[in-house]
């Protein structure tokens, strides 16, 4: 029998319980700061089999209803320019396409 490690449907149901009680308790203001991806988390999917790469993202819109929710960039990050690794590999990979055509065509 082939089991699931993660449920995910139980994580976004006790994590959203969760944080509505907790906002509950501190007056209705609560500051929360989460890690990582808030979607496509293809690597926490790949180390807890069951979990959603998008599910940080669906539990926030759980929370919608009772929860202003504000996403905070790092201005350092944007200052450098940064990019997520699959962007830059893309990035990279048409600039050497693009290179690579080129000098082709040059030496035609």
């Amino acid at each position: 029998m082939n089991r699931i490690g993660f449920d995910n449907d139980k994580y976004l149901k006790i994590q959203s319980e969760h944080i509505k009680e907790r906002i509950a308790k501190f007056g209705n203001k609560l500051y929360l700061e989460l890690g990582g991806k808030l979607f496509d988390d293809h690597h926490a999917s790949r180390v807890l089999p069951g979990f959603q790469p998008d599910s940080k993202l669906r539990m926030l819109s759980q929370l919608s209803d009772t929860a202003e929710i504000v996403i905070v960039i790092s201005a350092v990050d944007i200052e450098k320019n940064k990019m997520r690794a699959t962007s830059a590999l893309l990035t990279t990979r048409m600039f050497y396409d693009s290179e690579a055509s080129s000098r082709t065509a040059a030496f035609s």
